[in-house]
């Protein structure tokens, strides 16, 4: 069961990244109050459950951008750019005060003096306008009485009237958080705990809440400041606030409300706790007195509609103190356990698991066959048939969105931008999405990079944009969408281009290449993926230096990937990275050559077709008129003396990556199979074309290829043979 403090990191990070993108969304349009509204109550609710996890350095200096918010949320405030800035570099200090929270650690002093810089930032937003925020004068005891000729309570305090809902503990909520939050809003008087529900102790049950609460609060706040405490409980509470000095009959009628049958004993305690003196206990218990003799039902304190409807807080009968989540008109009624939060590391076990039963089902297969029962290999296809689903639906729950991903970046493209004194705006596409946890964690470096790169080197500055007769304000895309069993991320900009003569003649002076070699223009692109390869002329803070871009190749082909480029002068330029769904469990096309088996993965087979092994003096077929050049597996990792000899008939697999084609021809093809990914060993990792392994139902090992390395390999290679041929 995840802990109070568990529950309290992953809400507050996921609230920090709605804050953040709240303000990027109010820096484009200040008038958006939805999103003045969001960055308020992203704000709030890390405030309060900061004060429920007990990290109350996190509780104070958020406490300080919520003001800021709030005076922007009663249009006190004009929404600017540098009060975004502000507001952004709060948002940082707190992710970094959350990561001391979770290390348990306290806050080293740089920390705490970056804090202090920071609300001196804040400090011109946080000083009260010309006109302060108006505060509902309260009348005195002495001068006020009340509405109407009513008698009013003498005390100055705020009466907060509470009964908590039995299922909130389930909730991660902690009364005592709730009574701490109250309190650094200003000075908690009293608090009176009501036990009343309370049952008998062999019949309590440890999870649920059976307390509620009478309070005094005193503070400069207005109804609204202190509804906001209780927001998050919305529909799990019956909550009633009176001003100071409200008519007397107002309270005898919450009392009626709160403890139907009690209310006199309940006006006993307040009085007992110094919540009511002896002259407003005395009225209250003659006016509770008067409503019994004319045997007047209970009647609800009146409420404003938002409240009722913010609070739920209809609350005629005793049944209502744990009044159930209602559901909005016009929306389903969904249970409140319908989703459910589980450990990633519990989903990693089980796909590992679902894995070895997906091995297991194979082995088990291979033994019916071998027995040759009809009725067990029936039974061994339905489990077969099952092992399949399981697969699908475990790898279903590790599918997320990419959109998430791609909405960080823009902060990113904001504080670059300013950075490089350029106008660049980003948008993005397909952000729905989904692809595997693993992949989307381990993408993240890649697409930083190819963003900062594409910003710093792709797109120009606006005077020389308005020079060209482009708008000032430079254009960056992030799109995201399946094709083929994989995944296309494409990083696009409306920048220069690439100039493939100034990589050319870099690659030249490097000796990457020879000076009378001919190169394509796609070979000239993929040229600044070398290491060490640049041709900036200045070295900056963000690129320069020459070590990245083979760092994300790198990065992306350990992924099973690949990255291409596409450049048009003067229009942009285009990195689409190609990425497998998955990185557990993949559907495969088994081959052999002799006793070794290998997988190609199944999204990439073309198709089968019989190969004519005389056919030995070229590399290349002509399929249907068109050249395809292929790969012998048993020349890339067998004998090739052997294959001379051999009178084995040979099939060529078509396999196809990022729109080419190539062809690899084995000696046997078994059919399709589920291939459970494992790493290869420390020994193997150096040598090109292989993607990993999995275990087969014989206990065999079959090698995984890696496509995209081996089409790679292949063109280059065709060419250089062709280069080499027409010299």
């Amino acid at each position: 069961m995840e802990t109070l403090k568990d529950v309290f990191l992953l809400e507050a990070r996921d609230q920090l990244e709605a804050l953040e993108t709240t303000l990027l969304a109010l820096e484009r349009d200040p008038g958006d109050e939805t999103q003045i509204h969001g960055a308020f109550r992203a704000a709030h609710t890390i405030k309060g459950s900061s004060s429920m996890a007990e990290a109350m350095g996190i509780t104070a200096f958020t406490h300080n951008v919520e003001n800021v918010l709030q005076r922007m949320r009663d249009g006190e405030l004009v929404v600017e750019s540098e009060l975004v800035s502000a507001l952004l570099g709060c948002a940082d200090h707190i992710r970094v005060l959350l990561d001391f929270f979770a290390r348990d650690a306290d806050i080293d002093e740089p920390t705490r003096s970056q804090g202090q810089v920071l609300l001196a930032r804040l400090k011109p937003w946080l000083e009260p306008a010309s006109v302060p925020r108006q505060i509902p004068l309260v009348a005195s005891p002495s001068s006020a009485s009340g509405r109407g000729g009513e008698e009013c309570l003498g005390s100055d305090a705020w009466h907060i009237s509470l009964r908590l809902g039995q299922e909130i503990f389930q909730r991660g909520v902690e009364p005592i958080g709730l009574i701490r939050y109250l309190a650094g809003l200003g000075e908690l008087v009293r608090v009176l705990p009501i036990t009343d529900a309370l049952p008998a102790p062999e019949q309590m049950d440890a999870e649920l809440c059976y307390l509620g609460f009478e309070m005094a609060f005193r503070g400069a706040v207005v109804r609204a400041d202190i509804e906001d405490a209780f927001a998050f409980l919305q529909g799990e509470c019956v909550l009633h606030i009176l001003p100071p000095h409200s008519p007397l009959a107002e309270l005898g009628r919450v009392l009626q409300v709160q403890a139907p049958g009690r209310e006199v004993e309940l006006a006993q305690q307040l009085r007992q706790v110094d919540m009511l003196d002896l002259d407003d206990e005395a009225l209250l218990i003659d006016w509770l007195a008067g409503q019994q003799s004319e045997d007047a039902a209970p009647v609800p304190v009146p409420v404003p509609q938002a409240e009722t409807d913010e609070l739920a807080a209809p609350a005629a009968v005793a049944s209502d103190a744990v009044a159930p989540r209602r559901a909005q008109p016009g929306q389903p009624s969904v249970p409140a356990h319908a989703q459910l939060r589980v450990d990633a590391d519990k989903l990693d076990r089980l796909v590992d698991l679902v894995g070895e039963l997906v091995i297991a089902g194979a082995a088990a297969s291979v033994i019916a066959a071998r027995v040759g029962r009809e009725d067990l290999n029936e039974a061994l296809s339905v489990l077969s048939g099952l092992i399949e689903d399981m697969r699908d639906s475990a790898m279903q729950m590790r599918m997320v969105q990419i959109g998430a991903t791609f909405n960080r970046f823009q902060r990113v493209v904001r504080d670059v931008s300013r950075e490089l004194g350029k106008e660049i705006e980003l948008l993005t596409e397909g952000g729905e999405t989904e692809l595997d946890k693993s992949v989307v964690e381990k993408i993240g470096d890649p697409l930083m990079h190819l963003v900062r790169n594409s910003m710093d080197h792709g797109i120009e500055s606006a005077e020389l944009r308005l020079a060209r007769g482009k708008p000032a304000r430079g254009r960056l895309t992030l799109r995201a969408q399946h094709e083929a069993g994989s995944i296309l991320i494409q990083i696009r900009d409306d920048g220069g281009g690439l100039d493939t003569e100034r990589i050319l003649a870099k690659a030249v002076e490097r000796k990457l290449v020879q000076p009378k070699q001919t190169l394509t223009e796609a070979e000239i692109h993929q040229l600044i993926f070398e290491p060490g390869f640049s041709t900036a002329e200045q070295v900056t803070e963000l690129s320069g230096r020459g070590v990245g871009m083979d760092v994300v190749r790198r990065n992306i082909q350990a992924l099973r990937g690949s990255v291409t480029v596409e450049s048009r002068p003067g229009q942009g330029c285009a990195f689409t990275i190609r990425l497998p769904l998955t990185l557990a469990i993949i559907d495969g096309f088994r081959v052999g050559i002799g006793d070794s088996h290998f997988v190609i993965p199944l999204d990439m087979v073309a198709e089968c077709i019989q190969h004519d092994r005389q056919a030995r003096s070229c590399d290349y077929i002509n399929l249907r008129g068109k050249l395809l050049p292929f790969v012998r597996l048993r020349e890339l990792f067998g004998d090739e003396g052997d294959s001379a000899v051999s009178d084995v008939a040979e099939n060529l697999v078509v396999v196809k990556h990022g729109g080419q084609q190539v062809g690899i021809v084995v000696e046997k093809l078994y059919g399709e199979m589920q291939a459970v990914i494992k790493p290869l060993g420390v020994m193997f990792q150096g040598i090109k074309g292989l993607a990993g392994c999995t275990l087969l139902g014989t206990g065999e090992i079959a090698v995984i290829l890696d496509i995209p390395s081996l089409i790679a390999q292949l063109m280059r290679s065709s060419v250089n043979h062709a280069a080499a041929v027409l010299e």
